[in-house]
């Protein structure tokens, strides 16, 4: 009987210091998002089943569903709520990702009416983490209150979306993470450089910083995912101080992390020859060999080479740490690599976007040697607008003692040369007054400025220059003759442009603004320098991700610009330049010829990944005649007069009663001129990696070919 009472009364002890169940106040595995009340429209009809269109991977949720406001991108905005409920437990957990934006994109407790608890995502700037992180409330003393939740997206700019999953009440506070250390490793610097152990986009340890020391001081300093299971090798060029003792410090390290451990000197990059054999490695774009790149920029021609730098992060896939990296070529189509060309002037000063000239005149008197002096203009995001210059054929670079040359509220400065006026203009975009707009400084020497004039409804990397009016193409095929009035064309970074008259200080449009490219994924284009045969051309940022790779992004074939005399007034046209017929290695001349609804497909038998696609063609009044390049459809509606590419539309009048349509295929984007390039629609949408067939078919009508090449093409890249 004692027996008995004994394991009754610790069974009633047990029971009483049981942890209690946990309640799931919302997993958000259903279809809808039943009780909760939505408003707006960021939160779409129901749980997102992960990822959303033209969002970064989303990772961290629990099971199939969660809220994720990015429903129509970040402009859109809404509020879910929840029921009400009874706090019955001390904590109330759950997954959140997204913005960072206190009271903005957030998920609130609301007791009584009035806000009691809230939380936001982790993320406020370009290239972080989607992944959702736990995190709790402890709400003890609210326990037997009724509550509800909100989620709320009322944010509309970068990272303007809030992520939510598995919101739970528990007796458990949630899981205790050792706190960060920072820690230090000596490294003899006996080889060119130093590769550091990374993962793409911080999703499986936290954001750390990096310092490498040599003597005590400070050379190196940036942020960086280091990791104890890397993905790739990030590499820290350490030539200048070979044969040196070094220290590399990193702060916010894992506890636990043995990420230190595995960094490791090298004379060659990780995996250097696999480099541009990588699955998604575009073949006919220009892509940097590790990290991440955005806008191109100082794309000038000096000493028989066109320079591309551009913005970069040499350690780590997503945006950050931003470096002016830096190719060369002797065509614009087959690129070199080249070391970092502007380092940050130190941490949390970054050098972003500028431009590039040729000072031929030494009007700056900083030249020294036989070679052209590369001027280049950047912001320095600490200091302003700077100036610094390249007496070696554009491999370094030497500040001015005087940056910055301009401060103001704004970036992104567009060096020309004006011939008429006899000096040097920096076009910046400008937000003076909280307006955006472009600015228009004139220097005599690239070291003095002196504002001018302002045109307003321009958003970031400008870019100013002239062209001649061309004549449309008649009926026949024959050209009018092309007056001989020239305008200068003003652009910004979406590519939309004016077209009107500059005087050196002040731009007079002639046009209201005219959209530019028709696609997507192209941002921040900007034109050569000094093109040694007078040609505008010009390369944009292509924003092709490339998930599970050590390099993210890349940049758009180079495009002749030129003015096209058409009934609504001058245009602008991208042609692809001549020099990328280097890249031809087979061609395939199947026109003249005519294709009626079920005919045979002209294109059967031709399989492969990477073309140059040219047709020109008469669809009948009801045609809709549509290329199938592996997997991705594009087409043309001759009754509309619009062109397709995925599920981007565009008009693409008939020029003298035929359409000219040219298809640059890649791994990981189309490129598409029509009308003979009035239309230009680049798509960074990779094709299907498992489906290399071509196609071309007709609906409704027949249309006569007069032309139908296709040009099988080889990579850009050096073979192996």
């Amino acid at each position: 009987m004692k027996t008995a009472l004994a394991v009754l009364c610790l069974a009633l002890a047990t029971a009483a210091h049981a942890v209690a169940p946990d309640i799931v106040l919302a997993d958000f595995e259903g279809k809808d998002y039943g009780d909760w009340k939505v408003e707006g429209t960021a939160f779409g009809p129901g749980p997102a089943q992960g990822t959303l269109p033209h969002q970064m991977e989303v990772g961290g949720y629990a099971g199939h569903g969660l809220v994720n406001s990015f429903f129509g991108g970040d402009k859109s905005t809404g509020k879910l709520t929840s029921p009400e409920f009874k706090i019955e437990r001390k904590f109330i957990k759950f997954l959140i990702g997204g913005g960072g934006w206190a009271g903005k994109t957030c998920l609130n407790l609301l007791v009584g009416g009035k806000q009691v608890r809230s939380a936001t995502g982790p993320n406020v700037v370009p290239g972080g983490s989607e992944d959702l992180a736990p995190a709790a409330w402890e709400v003890a003393e609210l326990i037997g209150q009724t509550a509800r939740l909100e989620i709320v997206d009322a944010a509309k700019g970068g990272w303007g979306h809030i992520n939510v999953d598995q919101i739970l009440q528990s007796d458990v506070p949630a899981p205790v993470v050792a706190q960060p250390i920072t820690a230090e490793r000596t490294l003899s610097l006996d080889k060119k450089y130093l590769l550091l152990p990374v993962i793409n986009g911080g999703k499986k340890g936290a954001h750390q910083r990096g310092a490498l020391l040599v003597e005590g001081a400070v050379v190196r300093d940036f942020d960086i995912d280091l990791a104890s299971q890397p993905e790739w090798f990030a590499h820290l060029d350490v030539s200048a101080w070979q044969g040196r003792q070094a220290t590399l410090r990193i702060t916010k390290l894992p506890a636990d992390s043995k990420a230190l451990e595995l960094v490791a000197t090298s004379d060659t990059l990780w995996h250097a020859d696999e480099i541009y054999r990588e699955r998604l490695r575009g073949q006919l774009h220009f892509s940097p060999r590790r990290g991440w790149n955005n806008d191109p920029n100082g794309m000038v021609f000096a000493d028989g080479l066109y320079h591309l730098y551009f913005q970069h992060n040499p350690y780590g896939w997503p945006w950050g740490n931003m470096h002016w990296g830096h190719a060369t070529s002797p065509d614009m189509v087959h690129w070199r690599e080249q070391p970092e060309a502007i380092y940050p002037h130190q941490y949390g000063d970054w050098a972003f976007s500028g431009s590039a000239v040729v000072d031929r005149h030494n009007t700056s008197g900083w030249r020294k040697g036989a070679n052209e002096l590369i001027v280049a203009a950047y912001t320095s995001t600490g200091r302003g607008e700077c100036m610094v210059y390249s007496n070696d054929r554009g491999q370094t670079f030497t500040e001015f003692a005087g940056n910055p040359v301009l401060k103001h509220h704004g970036r992104d400065p567009r060096l020309l040369w004006h011939a008429a006026s006899k000096q040097w203009v920096m076009a910046v975009y400008d937000e003076a007054d909280k307006n955006r707009g472009i600015a228009f400084h004139t220097s005599p020497d690239l070291k003095t400025w002196t504002f001018q004039s302002r045109i307003e409804d321009f958003f970031e990397c400008p870019d100013l220059f002239e062209l001649p009016l061309q004549g449309a193409a008649q009926e026949g095929g024959k050209s009018a003759a092309p007056p001989a009035k020239k305008y200068w064309v003003l652009t910004a970074a979406s590519s939309d442009y004016m077209i009107g008259q500059f005087d050196g200080k002040k731009f007079t449009p002639e046009t209201p603004k005219l959209k530019g490219h028709q696609g997507r994924g192209f941002y921040a284009a900007q034109t050569f320098s000094h093109d040694p045969q007078g040609r505008v051309i010009q390369i944009g940022w292509l924003q092709t991700a490339t998930r599970g790779m050590p390099f993210n992004q890349s940049m758009s074939l180079p495009n002749e610009l030129k003015l096209l005399a058409t009934l609504e007034g001058p245009r602008l046209t991208w042609t692809p330049v001549k020099e990328l017929e280097t890249l031809r290695v087979s061609s395939h001349r199947l026109g003249p010829l005519s294709l009626a609804p079920g005919a045979a497909n002209p294109l059967a038998g031709l399989k492969g990944e990477l073309f140059e696609i040219r047709a020109e063609f008469t669809p009948g009044p009801a045609t809709v005649l549509t290329f199938t390049v592996r997997g991705l459809k594009v087409s043309y509606d001759g009754a509309k007069q619009e062109l397709s590419v995925g599920d981007r539309r565009a008009s693409a009048p008939l020029q003298g009663g035929r359409q000219r349509l040219v298809i640059y295929v890649d791994r990981t984007a189309l490129e598409v001129y029509a009308s003979d390039g009035l239309t230009f629609m680049p798509v960074a949408t990779g094709p299907s990696p498992d489906d290399q067939t071509l196609s071309v078919s007709v609906e409704g009508g027949s249309a006569t070919f007069n032309t139908l090449d296709l040009h099988e093409l080889k990579s850009l890249w050096p073979t192996p």
